[in-house]
């Protein structure tokens, strides 16, 4: 597809889009004050502290941090090449780490090819979502935590699969200038997600209103948690099976959804996500296989991760990566 046909098909969305807006506004605005009141009672509490404190984090310590090495195996490549870049990779949610890696980036400290791949692995479902929101629609609290396990489980899966070149080339490519103000880049970051957020909650609204009404309740609830992951969650409470629910949420935790990978997009300007939707799509893999099995008490299904390592290890492998 040319530039000019990619611009073209843009501009239909955007009329189709400006057409919905004028004929059906009632949703249009049901759907936006819904998108404004998750950013303010959930998204910005629980990221905003994280986009400021990553951002600050990693101008002070850079490569300067030290994890103990008890952790110093967790997400290789992060931990052996910038350990900085661990906390904000486990603890700050989407898209703080993603964030964190193009911080590192621009620093100069991580070369281009290194900060592509760590972002097939560094930017995860934080704490703060899964014990603020999703642990609310599970009955017993061992439930979130192992959705947690299992998700940073996928996260190590894609690490081991996705490693980084043996030679540093930090320095290759002249990096932009990093914001010296960590409050002003977290605000203008996290202005960048709320309107994403807000935009695809709108959206939403209106294939709840044409379209979703009419699906069954799982099949609803994979649809808008690929489109929107906060307001995918939310609507996990439409299944009622509590199995079906922890394999369906396990599942798009890991994938993150489509309005996750456009904010990715945002806040690594400069930065390819082709090793980004691959380490979506093995963290995906790896929490699926790890609820079939639940689900069926056998560990069985888990060997189908032996040939998509042994494929990608092949393909993305570096066997300096792998040394702990």
């Amino acid at each position: 597809m040319t530039v000019k046909q990619h611009k073209r098909i843009l501009g239909l969305f955007g009329a189709v889009g400006m057409l919905a807006l004028i004929l059906d506004s009632r949703t249009a605005l049901m759907g936006a004050g819904a998108g404004i009141e998750l950013c303010l009672k959930t998204v910005v509490p629980s990221l905003f502290p994280f986009f400021v404190l990553s951002t600050l984090m990693i101008g002070s310590w850079g490569t300067d941090f030290r994890l103990p090495r008890c952790l110093s195996g967790l997400l290789p490549g992060i931990t052996d090449r910038m350990p900085a870049l661990a906390l904000p990779a486990i603890l700050g949610g989407y898209p703080v780490g993603a964030q964190a890696v193009c911080q590192a980036w621009r620093s100069g400290a991580l070369s281009k090819e290194e900060a592509q791949r760590l972002l097939a692995f560094s930017s995860n479902a934080g704490p703060a979502f899964l014990f603020g929101m999703v642990g609310r629609l599970f009955p017993e609290p061992w439930m979130v935590w192992l959705i947690w396990g299992i998700h940073l489980l996928g996260a190590l899966f894609a690490a081991r699969c996705i490693s980084l070149p043996t030679t540093s080339q930090a320095g290759s490519v002249v990096p932009s200038k990093a914001s010296s103000d960590p409050v002003r880049e977290g605000v203008r970051t996290m202005a960048v997600v709320c309107g994403w957020i807000v935009l695809f909650r709108t959206l939403i609204a209106f294939l709840d209103r044409w379209v979703l009404f009419a699906v069954p309740p799982t099949v609803r609830v994979l649809v808008i948690g690929l489109l929107e992951l906060s307001n995918g969650c939310l609507e996990l409470r439409r299944i009622s099976d509590v199995t079906v629910r922890f394999l369906v949420c396990g599942c798009l935790l890991a994938a993150g959804g489509l309005c996750v990978s456009v904010q990715i997009l945002s806040v690594t300007q400069g930065l390819s996500l082709r090793y980004y939707g691959l380490g979506k799509a093995l963290q995906t893999l790896v929490s699926f296989l790890f609820g079939i099995s639940l689900v069926l008490k056998t560990p069985a299904p888990l060997l189908a991760l032996v040939p998509v390592y042994l494929l990608c290890k092949k393909r993305y492998g570096n066997q300096a990566a792998f040394v702990v």
